[in-house]
């Protein structure tokens, strides 16, 4: 089977959730190896599934959004304000919020899990003392993980019943498991 890259493009969606017959995902990969814009929008919806999983994402300051719009128009000579420029805009305003809005429904859909990075490719093994923030979505393997958002709400925990009250492995310290 040989993937042209608008077929690659449609699919990149499922083919890192692994979501894909082998068939496709060894043509995507055969892919891949050959074409260098494809593998950057690999990388970059990698990157995508990496920040919205990571549980240390931070709010914007109050105002931030009309500055940056104020300064973006500034910058933006009137000659370049034309119906497609505004319709390619729209566009992708809508396609991001409509990914954070997906992203959004299929966390609140899964089995009473913390954490967006819920799946495992190798099994933790249960008995292992595991620590974690009373606050966050994941367990970390040990103390000293500079992940860790606040060390004063910390608990060990055996690694089945962190997983049981839907933590899920911290994806530097114990990539292992991720």
């Amino acid at each position: 089977m040989v993937v042209e890259c608008d077929h690659v493009w449609r699919e990149i969606s499922n083919y890192v959730d692994d979501d894909v017959d082998p068939a496709l995902r060894a043509a995507m990969e055969e892919h891949f190896k050959e074409c260098k814009h494809c593998t950057a929008i690999l990388d970059g919806a990698r990157n995508l599934v990496q920040l919205y999983g990571d549980d240390r994402m931070f709010e914007v300051p109050l105002g931030y959004g009309q500055r940056l719009h104020r300064r973006l128009a500034g910058n933006i000579g009137k000659s370049r304000r034309t119906f497609i420029g505004w319709m390619v805009a729209t566009a992708a305003g809508i396609f991001i919020a409509g990914s954070y809005e997906l992203a959004r429904s299929a966390t609140s859909t899964r089995d009473n899990l913390r954490s967006e990075l819920a799946h495992f490719s190798a099994p933790v093994p249960p008995d292992l003392m595991v620590v974690v923030a009373d606050d966050g979505k994941v367990f970390h393997g040990a103390a000293a993980c500079p992940f860790i958002h606040d060390k004063t709400k910390v608990k060990s925990l055996l690694a089945r019943e962190a997983v049981q009250q839907g933590y899920t492995p911290c994806v530097r310290c114990m990539k292992q498991y991720v």
